[in-house]
C-alpha cells in the first residue's frame, strides 16, 4: 500500500495509500524522509571496501612490475664499479729474458686472451670450479646443493658452491669479508656480469684474475712462476696441477706442499674424466708425468738498481702513469745485457768482500748508441737501494779530458809541453775579488821540467792541467764540458781542472762517449720499446746522436789517453795486464772518491768507489776502482771482436822527439808517434839531435820501412792496418 502526499503551503495532505503503513502524524519531512533512504545508502557503503582492496592490489602489481623493470634496466645498463685488478708490467733484458715484474701492492699479473689458453687448461678449471658454467645465469642451485651434500658427508669443506661468475664478481669488485652486505653485493654484481658480458668474456676475465700463490695472479703468471713458460704451452699435466691451486694457494703450492698439490691434481683429472674432457688413460698419463718446476725467483728480480732506474725513467721522462706502469700490463724492453750485468755484480762483490762498508757505482754503456749495458748502484741493494750512479761526487782528475779537449781545439797539439813545477795562480771569485790558488801534484812530486802533453795525461800532472785551463780559459772548459753532457754546476776557477765540482757517473759516461765514438754526443738510455698488454708496440726509442766535437780532436785525445794504461808511469798501468785490448781511460782520485773511467770502441765504463758520507779513503781503498774496471771490461769483451779506434781523415801522424816536440831525426834517442790535425803537425826537425843527412827523412824512411810501412804511408799519416 502506498501513501501519496502533496504539500500545500507547508501542510501535508494524504493523496493515496498503496500498501505502506501510515506514518506517525508527527512525521518530520526532513529527518524521517532521510531515514527512509538511509538503509539503501548503508548497503552501498558495505560494498566499497572490496573496491579499494582491488585497487590496492592493482597498484602493488604495477609497482612491482615497474620496480622489476627498473631493476632490470639498472642491472643491464648501470656501470659496474671499477675493479682493482692489476695487470703486471714486465721489464725485459736485451736478450728478452725477464728482469722483473713491476708489482704494486704485491700483485703479479700478466693478461692473456682466452684464445691463447690451451683447452686442457680451460677444461680443468671448469671441471673443478664450475661444471655448469655455460648452463646457468650466474647462480647454480644444483651446484650449491651438491657442494653442501659433499661437505656434509666429508665433515669438511671440500667444494664450494660459488660459480665462476660469483668468484669473478668477488675478486673484481669486493673484499673477502664474509658479511651479509658483501654477499648481497656479490649477488648484484654477479647478475650484472652475466647481463653485460658473454660467457667467454667472463671466463677470460676469471682466468686472468684468480690467485695461484707465489704472488702470481692469473694463469699466465702462474705458468711462468711454476713452470717458466707461457700459459699457451701448458701440458695437460701442468694445467691440471695449476687448476687445483686456487682452491687453497698456500695449501696446494707445489714448491712447498708437493704431495698435497699432486693429490689435488688427481681430483682435477678425475673430474675431467667424469665430464668427458679426457679419457682415463690420458688422465693417468698426465698424473704420472714428471713435472719440471721453475726455480724460485727473488721477489725483486735481477739488476734491482737498474730496474728502479727504468721505473723512474718511465714515469719522469716518458710520462707513463703509475696506474699504467704497475697495472697496465706493459712490456718494457730494456738495453741491459744480462751477462755483463752478472759479471759486474760478481766482480764488485769479489773486490769489495773485505770492505763491507764502502760503496760502489759501476755504469757501462755502448758509446755508439748510449745503451746502458750494466748498472750497479751500490754494494748491497737489500741494505740500501740508493743508486750511486746518480749520486754527485767529485770526479777528480777524471775531469781533465775535458780540459785537454778544449786545449786541442785552441791550438794545443801533441807536441805541446808545459813546465811542471809548483805554481800559484790568481783569479777573481764570484764577487770579483782577487784570489790566489796554489796547485800541487800528488805527493808534491814535480818534473821541474817541460812535460810533454801525453806524459801529462798518463801521469795525471795537476800543474799541466791547471796551467792549460787558465791558458785557454776556464769558461771555455766549462763550455766544452756542457757540450759533451755535463749538466752539474761548474765555476771558472783554477780548481775546475782538478774536478772539484761534483757530478754523477751517468754524466761522466755521457761526456766521455764522444771521445770514443768520433765526436757524437749521445744520451745514455735504458728503454728501447714499450708494448701494451696484448704486445702491440706502442713506442720505440732510437738512439739520438749529435756531432759536438771534431772527430780528429777526439781521436788524438783518445790516443794520448791510451797511455794512461800502457805507459809504465801511467796511473792505470797496473791494470793493463788484466785488460790488454786497445783502450783509453783516466783515473781520478780525491780524498773521498776514487774513479776509473775508460773505453774501447765498443764499451764505455765508469767505476766509482767511496763512502756515502764523505768518509776519507785509505790508500788501499783509493786503488779499488781501477782493478774492478779492468776485470769487468775483460769479462764484458769476451764475446766482442778485437777493435781499434779508427783514424779520421783529418788526422795525420808524425814521429817526434818528445823532449822537444819537433820531428824526430835518426839521432833522436826516443822517437814517439803522435797524431795531429791536418795542418798542425810539426815541420821543424829536432834541434837537440840534428841529422847528419842532408835530408833527415831519408834515414828515418828506412827505419819506418823496417817496421813494415812505406814512406808514402808515413808521409801521409796512414796507419798500418792490423
Amino acid at each position: 500500500m502506498f501513501f501519496l502526499y502533496e504539500v500545500h503551503n507547508g501542510q501535508i495532505e494524504s493523496l493515496r495509500s498503496e500498501g505502506f503503513p501510515m506514518k506517525s502524524p508527527h512525521f518530520d519531512p526532513e529527518t524521517d524522509y532521510q531515514a527512509e533512504l538511509n538503509p539503501i545508502r548503508r548497503t552501498k557503503e558495505k560494498k566499497r571496501p572490496k573496491l579499494w582492496l582491488w585497487r590496492a592490489f592493482s597498484v602493488f602489481l604495477m609497482s612491482t612490475a615497474a620496480f622489476a623493470a627498473f631493476f632490470y634496466l639498472y642491472l643491464r645498463y648501470a656501470e659496474l664499479p671499477p675493479n682493482d685488478i692489476a695487470n703486471t708490467s714486465q721489464l725485459v733484458a736485451a736478450d728478452h729474458s725477464v728482469l722483473t715484474n713491476l708489482v704494486d701492492g704485491g700483485e703479479n699479473r700478466l693478461k692473456v686472451s682466452l684464445q691463447d689458453i690451451p683447452q686442457s687448461a680451460i677444461d680443468a678449471i671448469l671441471s673443478v670450479e664450475d661444471q655448469q658454467f655455460y648452463n646457468h645465469g650466474g647462480f647454480n642451485p644444483v651446484g650449491i646443493a651438491r657442494a653442501l651434500w659433499v661437505d656434509l658427508k666429508s665433515g669438511e669443506v671440500l667444494e664450494g658452491g660459488s660459480t665462476i661468475t660469483q668468484q669473478l664478481a668477488k675478486n673484481l669488485y669486493l673484499t673477502q669479508d664474509k658479511t651479509i652486505k658483501r654477499k648481497l653485493q656479490e649477488a648484484l654484481h654477479t647478475l650484472q656480469l652475466e647481463m653485460n658480458y658473454t660467457k667467454e668474456e667472463i671466463l677470460e676475465q676469471y682466468l686472468n684474475v684468480i690467485y695461484y700463490g707465489q704472488g702470481a695472479y692469473g694463469i699466465e703468471m702462474a705458468a711462468q712462476t711454476y713452470f717458466d713458460k707461457p700459459s699457451k704451452e701448458l701440458t695437460l699435466a701442468e694445467a691440471s696441477l695449476l687448476a687445483g691451486i686456487p682452491k687453497g694457494p698456500n695449501i696446494y703450492n707445489p714448491f712447498f706442499h708437493f704431495d698435497a698439490a699432486k693429490e689435488r691434481q688427481r681430483i682435477v683429472l678425475q673430474l675431467m674424466v667424469e665430464e668427458g674432457k679426457v679419457t682415463k688413460q690420458e688422465a693417468d698419463t698426465a698424473f704420472a708425468t714428471e713435472l719440471k718446476f721453475a726455480a724460485l725467483k727473488a721477489p725483486k728480480g735481477r739488476a734491482p738498481y737498474f730496474t728502479d732506474y727504468v721505473s723512474y725513467q718511465l714515469k719522469q721522462v716518458y710520462g707513463v702513469s703509475d696506474d699504467d706502469l704497475y697495472r697496465g700490463g706493459l712490456k718494457i724492453q730494456t738495453t741491459l745485457d744480462p751477462a755483463m750485468q752478472k759479471a759486474a755484480e760478481d766482480i764488485v762483490a769479489t773486490h769489495l768482500k773485505k770492505h763491507p762498508d764502502i760503496q760502489v757505482a759501476l755504469l757501462s754503456i755502448d758509446p755508439n748508441t748510449g745503451e746502458i749495458k750494466a748498472m750497479v748502484g751500490g754494494q748491497n741493494y737489500a741494505e740500501s737501494s740508493y743508486n750511486r750512479t746518480l749520486a754527485k761526487r767529485q770526479p777528480g782528475s777524471s775531469f781533465k779530458p775535458f780540459v785537454y779537449l778544449t786545449a786541442l781545439n785552441n791550438n794545443y797539439t801533441a807536441s805541446t809541453r808545459i813546465k811542471s813545477e809548483k805554481t800559484t795562480f790568481t783569479y777573481d771569485d764570484d764577487n770579483g775579488e782577487p784570489k790566489s790558488y796554489e796547485v800541487h801534484n800528488f805527493n808534491n812530486q814535480y818534473a821541474d821540467d817541460y812535460l810533454p802533453f801525453r806524459d801529462a795525461i798518463s801521469r795525471s800532472d795537476n800543474v799541466f792541467a791547471v796551467t792549460t785551463t787558465m791558458d785557454v780559459g776556464p769558461d771555455k772548459v766549462i763550455t766544452t764540458a756542457k757540450a759533451l753532457g755535463i749538466t752539474s754546476t761548474m765555476k771558472p776557477y783554477p780548481s775546475l781542472a782538478l774536478g772539484v765540482f761534483p757530478t754523477t757517473a751517468l754524466e761522466m759516461v755521457r761526456a766521455y762517449a764522444p771521445l770514443a765514438n768520433g765526436g757524437h754526443k749521445i744520451e745514455p738510455y735504458a728503454i728501447t720499446s714499450i708494448e701494451n698488454t696484448y704486445r702491440e708496440e706502442q713506442k720505440t726509442f732510437l738512439p739520438q746522436k749529435e756531432q759536438v766535437i771534431d772527430a780528429g780532436a777526439a781521436f788524438i785525445l783518445t790516443n794520448m789517453m791510451q797511455s794512461v794504461l800502457t805507459d809504465p808511469y801511467g796511473t792505470g798501468y797496473r791494470v793493463h795486464e788484466a785488460f790488454p785490448r786497445p783502450a783509453a781511460g783516466k783515473t781520478g782520485t780525491t780524498d773521498t772518491d776514487a774513479w776509473m773511467i775508460g773505453y774501447t770502441p765498443q764499451l764505455l765504463t765508469a767505476v766509482w768507489i767511496g763512502y756515502d758520507k764523505d768518509r776519507l779513503l785509505s790508500a788501499t781503498e783509493s786503488h779499488l776502482a781501477a782493478p774492478i774496471w779492468a776485470e769487468f771490461m775483460n769479462e764484458a769483451h769476451k764475446d766482442l771482436p778485437d777493435k781499434d779506434f779508427q783514424l779520421p781523415a783529418n788526422v795525420v801522424e808524425s814521429y817526434i822527439d818528445p823532449t822537444t816536440g819537433q820531428l824526430a831525426t835518426e839521432n833522436c834517442p826516443v822517437k814517439r808517434r803522435e797524431y795531429y790535425l791536418v795542418g798542425t803537425e810539426p815541420t821543424d826537425w829536432c834541434d837537440d839531435h840534428p841529422s847528419m843527412n842532408k835530408n833527415p827523412a831519408d834515414k828515418l824512411e828506412q827505419e819506418v820501412k823496417s817496421g813494415g810501412r812505406t814512406f808514402w804511408d808515413w808521409l801521409t799519416g796512414r796507419r798500418k792496418q792490423e
